[in-house]
């Protein structure tokens, strides 16, 4: 079974509607391709090869050019990540100020390496080279947040909060007030 069978990406997803509706107001041509890719990320998470075919399909480009722009970018993703991916910073600043201890403590504590996600789906990894941003380094970014000046403590705490967020999310989703 593949990831995005997994993710449940079948050709009557409601989610193609909802790309398509952004496609159909005004996108409809090559030259959007990546404000519509960056849409579809939104909409399913990463870029599954059934999703990047659609795009393809509507905009009239070919499958390869589509592929090409998304392992182009490194803002794109192939492959799922979890609700809360987060993103160690390994650039040299960020490395020599601790930036390996911080992977290595997120990869304990949360039982996965770089580029996996949990088994329950809310939390995944990365590392990335540079986030530009070295006077606040050790750099960890979760979603669009970035924590700064992280040390062990600091990350332990970020981790907890995020479990606690996590909580949170699937209690409210469990009673329905999602």
């Amino acid at each position: 079974m593949t990831n995005s069978a997994c993710k449940g990406i079948t050709p009557d997803d409601p989610r193609f509607a909802e790309l398509d509706a952004f496609i159909q107001d005004g996108r409809a041509s090559a030259e959007f391709l990546i404000a519509v890719l960056h849409k579809a990320q939104q909409i399913f998470g990463f870029l599954p090869e059934e999703v990047q075919r659609h795009v393809a399909a509507a905009l009239q480009v070919p499958p390869s050019e589509v592929y090409g722009v998304v392992t182009f970018y490194n803002y794109f993703t192939l492959t799922p990540v979890g609700k809360y991916p987060i993103n160690v910073c390994m650039g040299t600043a960020c490395y020599v100020r601790g930036a390996g201890r911080i992977l290595s403590l997120i990869e304990e504590e949360l039982g996965i390496k770089p580029g996996e996600v949990t088994p329950d789906g809310m939390f995944s990894l990365e590392v990335c080279r540079c986030l530009g941003a070295c006077s606040l380094a050790p750099v960890v970014t979760v979603k669009e947040e970035v924590y700064s000046q992280m040390d062990e403590a600091g990350t332990r705490k970020l981790l907890a909060d995020l479990r606690r967020r996590a909580e949170a999310a699937t209690a409210v989703g469990a009673t329905g007030g999602e």
